[in-house]
């Protein structure tokens, strides 16, 4: 399973305008309904495990970046979206610092195991800080997409 794979073009925005934790979620949640993604109907449910998510424990890891999760029984396939809050959003991260680099994943409730694999090469690609500066000066949707293809071929898992 390629990251890359989970993205479409009209799922990543390189812009978020959003500048509350639970606005720019809602902001990523309504790409994913833009995209074809999910469903308009199944938005409010989706909020609702994301921020239940949230309050187990912050998933701004530090370093500019939050990768937002939840698991959705009515999802049939794993999908996400990306985005850059130029401004910055406070995400209660670990360190303290503000997030710029938002990575959101929903997986159907029945499968943990892709789920935490996808969790864990979005981690591992976004711990490189060359990685981070290029996907936060990103010009357009392309040259994210361009950023992710190519690090999943330099560190296939």
């Amino acid at each position: 399973m390629n990251i890359i794979d989970l993205l479409g073009k009209k799922s990543v925005s390189v812009d978020l305008v959003s500048e509350t934790k639970d606005d720019v979620l809602a902001e990523l949640v309504d790409l994913l309904v833009s995209s074809g993604s999910i469903k308009q109907a199944d938005k409010t449910g989706i909020l609702k495990k994301l921020k239940e998510r949230e309050i187990l424990g912050s998933t701004g890891i530090g370093k500019g970046v939050a990768i937002p999760h939840a698991k959705c029984p009515k999802i049939k396939k794993m999908t996400a979206t990306f985005g850059v809050a130029k401004s910055g959003v406070d995400f209660s991260s670990l360190d303290g610092e503000t997030t710029n680099i938002l990575f959101l994943l929903i997986a159907p409730g029945e499968t943990p195991g892709p789920h935490l694999k996808a969790l864990a090469k979005i981690s591992r690609m976004l711990d490189d800080k060359f990685v981070r500066d290029r996907l936060r000066s990103a010009k357009n949707v392309q040259e994210i997409l361009d950023i992710i293809k190519s690090e999943e071929q330099k560190k296939p898992v």
